[in-house]
């Protein structure tokens, strides 16, 4: 079934992010994988190629188009080339921070952030989670005392994607008790005194994507840095997570089609009892819902990403997309995994390294947990 969705455009645009991605990132991506971290060059070399910050406007570098189906696309290029990690450090850059760099700041920020922020040369983080806070934002604790022109920040987060590689953490710190009032963005910027980077952590999959530990003590951040107004940091989040939510329900997608085609590939060709595996009545009935999973989902999400273009994305819609697309993928990534047999799990092989990636999307972004909470609020159930 073709996807209608996509236009003359954004197929031009896949042909461009598919050359980035097979011949710069994929040939090196094991290499990346053992170092635990992308060359910050990958970064600098797609912004020279116009596939960073498509919604920053003209005069910054960007295209001037929010339309998340040139962010969808680049995605679904990385879980193809089986490059989830490098596609994460991505997605982050690209798809969450965003609507912060540029739907928040001031002319003076944008002018002073978002060029290199395109370019590639500058990469940004998120600062939510913490040792303390992961699913409940409202218990972020990170504290920033107002100190005239600047704010005292002391505090630790964890869990933060690009957190190695970051020049710019967008930061959610707590200016005051009040737990949904309470909480203040500011940017803090690489080399600012206090500000120090923890462990590259020790994960079990998306190995080349740095997810760091970042700690602050004493960290005097400018009033220049605040993003939008005191105060309004957990409204500001809440309402970026929609489009999270679907960047990870995109991934989820992308990586289990990615994974029944190596999964066809891999049965065709392989033979037991003197005939392939895939002739076997199991292997086709496995197949067959696998597929049937990813074409009802692939309606689904992308019929959402449409909605968030038109700005209609509701939080329980992206909530849906989210547990159902992360669902779906830890199903159908099990099913193809067992039909490789001891293969399936060698980390030469593609599907291994899927299946120790995927797990994570279950828990970040919002747990399955909390996107049925979200999803149960909305049936206004008593």
């Amino acid at each position: 079934m073709e996807r209608g969705h996509y236009e003359d455009d954004h197929r031009a645009f896949a042909e461009l992010a598919r050359g980035f991605v097979r011949k710069e990132v994929a040939p090196h991506y094991l290499e990346w994988e053992d170092a635990s971290i992308v060359p910050r060059e990958v970064f600098a070399r797609a912004g020279e190629l116009g596939l960073i910050g498509f919604a920053a406007p003209r005069e910054y570098g960007g295209l001037g188009v929010a339309d998340f189906r040139f962010n969808q696309i680049l995605i679904e290029e990385f879980m193809d080339a089986d490059c989830a990690g490098v596609g994460l450090n991505f997605a982050l850059h690209n798809d969450i921070c965003t609507p912060y760099l540029t739907g928040l700041t001031t002319a003076a920020q944008r002018e002073r952030w978002v060029p290199g922020f395109v370019a590639g040369t500058s990469i940004a983080a998120i600062g939510m989670t913490e040792p303390g806070a992961g699913s409940d934002v409202a218990g972020i604790r990170t504290g920033a005392v107002d100190m005239g022109d600047h704010f005292l920040v002391n505090g630790a987060k964890t869990f933060i994607t690009n957190g190695i590689n970051a020049d710019l953490v967008i930061t959610a710190v707590r200016t005051s008790p009040d737990r949904h009032r309470g909480l203040t963005l500011l940017v803090i910027e690489r080399g600012m005194p206090g500000f120090e980077r923890g462990r590259n952590l020790d994960k079990l999959g998306l190995h080349s994507q740095d997810t760091a530990e970042l700690n602050f003590t004493d960290v005097r951040v400018p009033k220049e840095n605040l993003l939008g107004e005191p105060g309004r940091g957990f409204e500001y989040l809440m309402r970026n997570l929609p489009q999270e939510r679907m960047q990870i329900a995109v991934a989820c997608l992308a990586r289990a089609r990615a994974a029944l085609r190596t999964t066809v590939e891999y049965v065709s060709g392989r033979t037991a009892f003197g005939q392939s595996i895939g002739a076997f009545q199991n292997t086709k009935f496995v197949l067959a819902d696998v597929a049937t999973e990813i074409s009802v989902a692939e309606a689904f999400i992308d019929k959402c990403v449409l909605e968030l273009n038109a700005a209609r994305l509701t939080p329980a819609d992206a909530a849906k997309a989210k547990l159902w697309a992360s669902e779906m993928e830890f199903r159908c990534l099990d099913r193809c995994q067992q039909l490789f047999g001891g293969n399936g799990y060698m980390r030469e092989y593609p599907i291994a390294r899927a299946a120790a990636d995927a797990r994570v999307t279950r828990v970040y972004g919002g747990t399955s947990e909390i996107m049925r909470e979200i999803i149960g609020r909305d049936l206004k159930l008593t």
